[in-house]
């Protein structure tokens, strides 16, 4: 299992993956699960990998592939959109899913999915979520943020507080108190957590970080809320029978 999210906001996006992967309950592994196609001044697109390591590996590395053949084929790089970057994503999962489903269909199914988004020069910051059918959906104003994985625990503080005017640094607390949440409750989830956060019309992607086990940005983070919910809690009116 995993979990990721991205929240696209007025100022710009929020990116944010665990990188736990496991084969059984005693083959656990760390793997960054975040990649980033930057062309600076022209355009920034992040991904979060979702599904089959294996599978989702194979799909960004022929994705890297095109962009090093130049114009001479579509690639990321030379895409006028970001629904052009959706179909190109899309495109490589199928290429991927046609060469290894018939060999994975009597012990596992092909199973991977992406959230990414960023902007391209000439259009306004986008998110999508693609699915393992490879189809996929886009972020909109009522909708403005997109998980994929282990949804459930982290959904409630994201629909408490974010929206699409809400900053970035605040939106950024909010997506780490989902991975929070999520990880106390579902232990296939699990830190270092990468969070990369882009800001409209910059074309470079200069806020990228990676929090392992014991930061103490993390840490207070975390305790602070705790803390801050059992206040609340207690200073509730009491049932009145």
């Amino acid at each position: 299992m995993t979990y990721c999210v991205g929240v696209l906001l007025r100022d710009g996006l929020v990116f944010a993956s665990d990188s736990r992967t496991h084969a059984g309950v005693d083959n656990y592994a760390t793997f960054c699960k975040l990649t980033v196609f930057e062309k600076p001044g022209d355009r920034v697109i992040v991904m979060l990998s979702s599904g089959s390591l294996a599978g989702t590996q194979a799909i960004v590395s022929i994705l890297r592939q095109r962009c090093d053949l130049g114009d001479a084929t579509p690639n990321l790089f030379n895409a006028k959109t970001m629904f052009d970057v959706a179909g190109l994503i899309s495109d490589a999962t199928r290429d991927v899913e046609h060469r290894d489903s018939t060999r994975l269909k009597n012990h596992v199914p092909f199973n991977a999915s992406f959230i990414f988004g960023g902007q391209i020069r000439g259009e306004s910051p986008r998110l999508f979520r693609t699915y393992a059918e490879t189809n996929f959906i886009e972020a909109e104003a009522g909708t403005p943020y997109l998980q994929t994985g282990e949804t459930k625990y982290g959904k409630p503080i994201l629909d408490w507080v974010v929206n699409r005017e809400t900053n970035q640094s605040n939106a950024m607390k909010a997506v780490l108190l989902s991975f929070d949440s999520t990880m106390r409750s579902n232990l296939s989830v699990g830190m270092p957590i990468d969070l990369a956060c882009y800001e409209r019309d910059s074309f470079s992607l200069k806020m990228r970080r990676r929090f392992e086990q014991d930061d103490p940005y993390f840490t207070a983070l975390t305790r602070e809320w705790r803390e801050g919910v059992h206040t609340v809690f207690r200073q509730l009116p009491e049932p009145n029978w």
